[in-house]
């Protein structure tokens, strides 16, 4: 008779731990480039936004990123479903319309323009 290995729930839950680990900071990377790249197409200025600072925001799901117009700091809030879909968006602590989410979404932050005009361009 043979014996067969049996892994317990921990056991497993060791091996399966570093994967979602993985998953959970794929998404996090998604999630700010995504927020981040609202910034040209939200902020309409003669003067180019500073990028200060880009993190996790206050709430769960969130990414925050603060920018600065000449002296004066801004900030933008994106919230996110369970994954990387953008489904939120303050400016300074204003939301952005479910409209305006929408065009944001389909006409720039899915095309090139986004990618090229990211505040933070790609190594």
């Amino acid at each position: 008779m043979r014996r067969r290995a049996v892994i317990g729930p921990a056991a497993l839950l060791l091996l399966v731990a570093p994967f979602l680990a993985g998953c959970d900071s794929s998404i996090d990377r998604q999630r700010i480039t995504t927020c981040r790249r609202t910034l040209p197409a939200l902020v309409a200025s003669d003067l180019p936004p500073r990028l200060l600072h880009v993190g996790r925001g206050s709430a769960p799901d969130s990414v925050r990123v603060d920018y600065a117009l000449g002296q004066r700091q801004h900030r933008i809030d994106c919230l996110f479903d369970g994954g990387a879909g953008l489904i939120g968006v303050r400016m300074d602590h204003k939301a952005v319309s479910g409209g305006a989410l929408f065009m944001l979404k389909k006409y720039y932050l899915e095309t090139l323009d986004s990618e090229a005009n990211d505040p933070v361009p790609a190594r």
